[in-house]
């Protein structure tokens, strides 16, 4: 694996056995598992040309088919602060598909603007309270999450608000 050389601080975890990496055509790949998975992650390239398709509500109803009942979904969704479009775009397509959703922010240095967004989504299960999914989680050790870290994760400035809200 690529990353484990040039990334090692941060591939450490990629050869989990737990960990399965599938590197083809997102699209195509999810029209052959239904029910399958409890937690799809998402890091898709970025909406442009042949994965535009992957931002749109027809593809995450096939993730939403692809999970098991109290299945999550997570994905990232681009840069509020200089993608704004591309953010609310992929925000309202997942609403579409999924009963409660949350968008939650990271900062990457080596992504432009440092700001990238996440949005995470369920049918069944409230992604959003926060001191109820922590007690599920705080067992498992990482290097960043922490309680209080968790329990923020899905407060937003004011700006991303409103372009959620008026998306």
């Amino acid at each position: 694996i690529v990353a484990e050389k040039y990334f090692p601080n941060i591939s450490e975890k990629l050869r989990d056995p737990k960990v399965k990496i599938f590197i083809e055509d997102g699209n195509q790949f999810l029209e052959e598992r239904k029910n399958y998975y409890d937690v799809i992650i998402m890091d898709s390239s970025d909406p442009i040309g042949p994965a535009e398709v992957l931002f749109k509500e027809e593809f995450y109803n096939k993730v939403k088919g692809a999970l098991r009942e109290g299945g999550i979904m997570a994905a990232q969704t681009e840069s509020p602060f200089l993608q704004e479009d591309y953010f609310k775009n992929a925000v309202r397509e997942i609403k579409k598909s999924f009963r409660n959703v949350g968008v939650y922010l990271g900062f990457v240095p080596s992504y432009p603007a440092g700001m990238w967004s996440y949005t995470i989504a369920s049918d069944d299960v409230d992604v959003c309270k926060n001191d109820e999914n922590y007690k599920k989680l705080k067992d498992i050790e990482t290097k960043y999450i922490n309680e209080e870290i968790y329990k923020s994760l899905f407060t937003l400035p004011e700006f991303i608000k409103q372009i959620i809200e008026n998306g």
